[in-house]
């Protein structure tokens, strides 16, 4: 049985293989595809969608217990690269 994570966006349980692990270094958040780098981590569908509902609802800064605004760029371009990949095959 594989474990279960709960979307930091739609709030919906998935899977964990079928999430993304989001991390916060210094004020800017990071992708960690591989779900090893130390520290909290809030798990998201790699969709547009949910990541907008997440900047919404401000849970990021809930999930992973930091204060002020967290930079989402990284995790916009990790998912249209990822979609453009999706694109292409």
């Amino acid at each position: 049985m594989e474990p279960v994570r709960t979307c930091v966006g739609c709030r919906s349980r998935a899977p964990r293989s079928s999430l993304l692990r989001i991390v916060a270094q210094n004020s800017h958040l990071v992708v960690d595809p591989s779900a090893t780098r130390p520290g909290r981590g809030a798990w998201l569908h790699p969709v547009d969608e949910c990541l907008d509902l997440a900047v919404k609802r401000r849970a990021f800064g809930r999930a992973l217990r930091v204060e002020g605004m967290l930079d989402t760029a990284t995790i916009r371009s990790h998912l249209k690269e990822q979609a453009e990949e999706v694109d292409f095959t």
